[in-house]
């Protein structure tokens, strides 16, 4: 019966006016940042962190978690319609997405798009209403060994971000841990780093940080090799958008299943949404029958990777709210943003807000609902956007 408590409190946070209204807001501007190329869900969050200075915690944590999951559903559109993905999650849907356009069957795609990445994140939090509160309650047993065990992992799993050289990922680290060294030692109380500079006694700024590293940095080098904008016609009428029954047929299993491993990898710190689809496509053709259709315009090959990549997003929130571990690239603005808005991730704020917690989460089946009222009709107002030259888009961002 508490699952159920934790769900009617979480809806009534949700549903109150204000908080509808800025879910519906971090949704649309999260489809827009989404099928903008090059920017995706971290830049979306990091730009949008000043903007909710003025809001409560909730408030504020919906809004950015609505930029981050809306943000998974409009990079489907700059895939398929243009072979551009709007983020790195997006990527594979390149792959048959854009074939089928080719083949005229956009519409179909763009709603399979939608349907796949509202089926899959529906259960990815539905999953972690179930998981999110035990894993919890296992985390308050923690002591320092444990805490110490969890931190070592974390800086290990930079390693698994490094690429193709080890030796930059281990510089990033290093040289991460010295900026995060800047400021006065919580425990012995002297200044390190400061350099007489009474402005970095708390330390570095996270907004500068986060917004100069993700958001200023990605439009800059969009300014400087701007991608070419080559749209295909389509006909994106709302009665054009809905797959037929053997494109259902053929992608209900790679849905689920993928919609599953993906919530599995999201949850993984330093895996993310990118990887997940990657590994979700590759399962995907080895147990397909057909493994020849993939990349030639199947229609499995959308609903895989958008079922993965939204899946991820809400795994992702499974470490940040329950041990205070980004999952992700946008779950590490997001730790931040929290740590701003006065709050500590980690087991304790189960206990200490159950409010926020559970009406971030709620918030969550409400934000899928809107999206894919939103992008079902509005879809072929999102691909307009697409024909503004970066010249003028990039300034306004």
């Amino acid at each position: 019966m508490e699952i159920f408590d934790n769900i009617l409190l979480g809806f009534q946070v949700a549903l109150s006016a204000h908080n509808i209204l800025f879910c519906f807001i971090g949704v649309t501007f999260g489809t827009l940042i989404g099928l903008l190329p090059g920017l995706g869900p971290t830049t979306g969050v990091a730009i949008l962190i000043p903007i909710t200075f003025g809001l409560n915690a909730t408030t504020a944590i919906i809004t950015m978690a609505g930029v981050y999951y809306g943000a998974m559903y409009g990079g489907a559109i700059t895939s398929i319609l243009i072979n551009v993905p709007g983020d790195s999650a997006a990527t594979v849907t390149c792959l048959d997405g854009h074939q089928m356009a080719r083949k005229g069957r956009a519409g179909p795609a763009l709603g399979m798009a939608a349907m796949a990445s509202f089926t899959a994140g529906t259960l990815a939090t539905l999953t972690l209403n179930l998981i999110a509160p035990p894993l919890a309650n296992v985390a308050l047993s923690f002591g320092p060994p444990e805490y110490f065990a969890l931190t070592f992992m974390g800086l290990t799993l930079v390693t698994s971000l490094a690429g193709e050289s080890m030796l930059k990922g281990i510089m990033s680290g290093v040289f991460g841990v010295i900026l995060a060294c800047v400021g006065i030692d919580a425990v012995s109380g002297v200044e390190r780093f400061t350099f007489g500079n009474v402005y970095l006694l708390d330390g570095l700024g996270f907004i500068g940080v986060a917004v100069g590293l993700f958001a200023v940095a990605e439009v800059l080098v969009n300014l400087e090799q701007p991608m070419e904008q080559i749209f295909l016609k389509a006909d994106l009428k709302l009665k054009n958008l809905f797959p037929n029954r053997e494109d259902w047929r053929v992608s209900v299993g790679p849905m689920g299943r993928s919609s599953v491993l993906g919530f599995i990898i999201g949850m993984l710190p330093g895996a993310g949404a990118t990887i997940a689809t990657f590994v979700t496509y590759a399962l995907e053709k080895k147990l397909s029958r057909h493994p020849e259709r993939f990349g030639t315009g199947a229609i499995e090959g959308v609903a895989t990777p958008e079922s993965a990549n939204n899946a991820a997003a809400g795994g992702a929130m499974v470490p940040l709210l329950t041990l205070g571990i980004p999952g992700s690239g946008t779950t590490a603005i997001l730790l931040g943003a929290l740590m701003i808005h006065g709050l500590r991730p980690g087991p304790l704020l189960f206990k200490s807000h159950p409010d926020f917690v559970w009406g971030v989460i709620a918030s969550m089946y409400i934000g899928n609902i809107m999206l894919l009222i939103l992008n079902l009709p509005l879809v072929g107002m999102w691909a307009s956007i697409l024909r503004v030259p970066y010249r003028i888009l990039m300034p306004l961002i």
